[in-house]
């Protein structure tokens, strides 16, 4: 048994889980209201798959949304597949959760950031105020574009960041 209590380890494996529930909940029930989501994740993973294609536009990263039309959502212990649409081009795609760097549902101001670091796992961190138009710009989020609600009536919300830092033993 080790002689200290993996933090960060736990909760790295505690988000994922809660990414798994919701997109479980969303393959069961649909996206309710105007919930959607943004997911970037590293296509280098040895565990992606996507098309050749896709993959030689975004060899290292890729951010897909979730949102007005997808299928054949099926998540796993390990991660979930989808169909996305691309260009009136169904294609489909296998994320593992090991994979996943940002889960944003931007309806509400929710965002997670697992972050690598030398020698350990991931950190999670609460994206604070995430800003849609401030994100870099993705093909997959400028083909959403139009269907996107106008959220610039909505009030502001600030959201609290979580750092395993301060929890760490130096």
């Amino acid at each position: 048994m080790p002689d200290t209590i993996d933090y960060g380890k736990k909760m790295h494996h505690a988000m994922r889980g809660l990414i798994s529930d919701v997109l479980q909940d969303v393959a069961d029930h649909g996206l309710p209201g105007e919930h959607h989501f943004f997911i970037t994740f590293d296509t280098q993973h040895p565990d992606v798959e996507m098309a050749d294609w896709l993959f030689d536009r975004y060899p290292e990263e890729m951010t897909v949304v979730i949102q007005h039309w997808y299928d054949a959502l099926f998540v796993t212990e390990d991660g979930f597949q989808i169909t996305l649409n691309f260009g009136d081009n169904p294609e489909p795609l296998r994320i593992p959760f090991d994979a996943l760097r940002t889960f944003v549902d931007p309806s509400v101001e929710f965002g997670l950031r697992f972050e690598s670091h030398e020698g350990d796992l991931h950190e999670v961190v609460e994206l604070p105020n995430f800003d849609e138009e401030s994100a870099a710009p993705d093909p997959v989020k400028e083909a959403e574009a139009e269907a996107e609600p106008d959220m610039s009536g909505a009030p502001e919300k600030k959201a609290d960041v979580v750092s395993l830092d301060s929890f760490r033993k130096h």
